[in-house]
């Protein structure tokens, strides 16, 4: 090191050169809630970058449920979950998060990350194998890299060459399947038919990540699994309380002894602190709204059928979305920052995904779609994006 180099010196070069190449973050702030319109730096923004896809975030019936359990119960759970921080609140949402997926039981975690990371972790080990979807979330990755498994990655969807890899790996003492339900940056659906074939036929253990399908697929709302009749053919099934429920946290649902082994296993689960107990009452709430009022799924599965369309009318390349989650591929990780800074300047905001979030050659625009846009939110829409459609690429 140089005699003049303080030991985090390198950090501004390397920040300078995700600057170049189109790959540096930067916060966006808001007022008020992130709903349908946003608030930034008191002008508002139609919002196209978020999860609440049902429009639950900010429910009345959702607030009031938080209220009163922070009345009742206090802000903090004050431990973790084997020690005392374990309340009312978490027994209560679990036993309903159970019951909405007619499994055994749940369990509750703070974040979905921490509900992937610590149960592929908790399930295999070394000697142990992990067969990973190409396009999985990082959370699902990080935990099959920590669980010291062999992890044996397939091509995005590619059931097929999944089974001729599960084929040579025999050896394994336990074999686990993991995929996302509903990819988040290409808005498809996993081969869940195909992979649950597969699981039964090799003795594998299936484990199906519904984050972004939770609320919005399935005629109950449970998520791709059941929309495609394959849910009791799942063994793990995760989901997440801060999308389509609107709040924070995350989920696993099955067997009595595999939410038992969770309990005794999960090492992000026993070493946190547990949720807040409002967060976990006013997913109470939201879970009862996603039962009780299917027209909010069904309203923003429409909105997306329409979008696509006429996306895809006017030339974009929208991959294979089949869901809410429609991306405008654009190729590189300029070009996308560009358009989305066009359509910012313009009320719209529609975030650019780049590497690492999407392979290099991959960036694009993200449209996260919700039961709160309205049609007229959408023609502005598509009325910016048709000015860019046949345009060539955005310096």
């Amino acid at each position: 090191m140089p005699p003049n180099e303080r030991p985090l010196d390198w950090i501004e070069e390397e920040l300078s050169s995700l600057d170049l190449q189109g790959l540096l973050r930067r916060r966006l702030t808001h007022q008020g809630p992130a709903g349908a319109l946003l608030d930034v730096g008191g002008k508002t923004y139609v919002n196209f970058g978020s999860n609440d896809y049902l429009g639950l975030a900010a429910d009345p019936r959702v607030l009031a449920a938080a209220r009163i359990c922070l009345e009742e119960q206090g802000w903090g759970s004050a431990a973790s979950p084997l020690l005392a921080g374990r309340g009312a609140a978490h027994e209560e949402l679990e036993a309903a998060l159970a019951a909405f997926e007619g499994t055994e039981a749940a369990i509750v975690f703070p974040t979905g990350f921490a509900a992937n990371l610590a149960t592929v972790s908790a399930v295999v080990s070394r000697g142990d194998a992990v067969y990973a979807d190409e396009l999985n979330h990082a959370s699902l990755i990080d935990g099959c890299r920590l669980s010291r498994a062999d992890v044996h990655v397939y091509p995005h969807c590619d059931w097929r060459r999944l089974e001729e890899i599960m084929a040579s790996t025999r050896h394994a003492r336990r074999r686990l399947i993991v995929t996302d339900a509903l990819f988040s940056m290409d808005g498809d659906f996993a081969p869940l038919v195909e992979l649950a074939g597969l699981a039964e036929r090799h003795r594998a253990m299936l484990m199906v990540d519904e984050a972004h399908a939770t609320g919005v697929f399935g005629a109950s709302g449970r998520g791709v699994a059941e929309y495609l009749g394959v849910a009791q053919r799942v063994d793990i099934r995760v989901g997440t309380l801060s999308k389509a429920l609107g709040g924070m946290g995350g989920f696993v649902c099955g067997r009595r002894s595999l939410i038992d082994w969770l309990v005794n296993r999960a090492r992000a689960y026993i070493f946190s602190t547990a949720p807040l107990p409002s967060a976990c009452a006013a997913a109470h709430a939201a879970l009862r709204i996603v039962r009780n009022e299917p027209d909010r799924r069904q309203r923003v599965l429409a909105l997306a059928v329409d979008l696509r369309a006429k996306l895809v009318a006017q030339g974009w390349d929208v991959g294979r979305s089949e869901s809410q989650i429609i991306p405008l591929l654009i190729g590189e990780p300029q070009q996308a920052v560009a358009l989305a800074k066009q359509l910012f300047a313009q009320g719209l905001y529609v975030p650019a995904i780049r590497p690492p979030s999407v392979p290099a050659g991959q960036s694009r625009l993200r449209i996260s779609l919700s039961a709160a846009h309205d049609t007229d939110m959408l023609e502005r829409l598509v009325a910016a994006l048709g000015q860019f459609a046949h345009a060539p690429a955005i310096e």
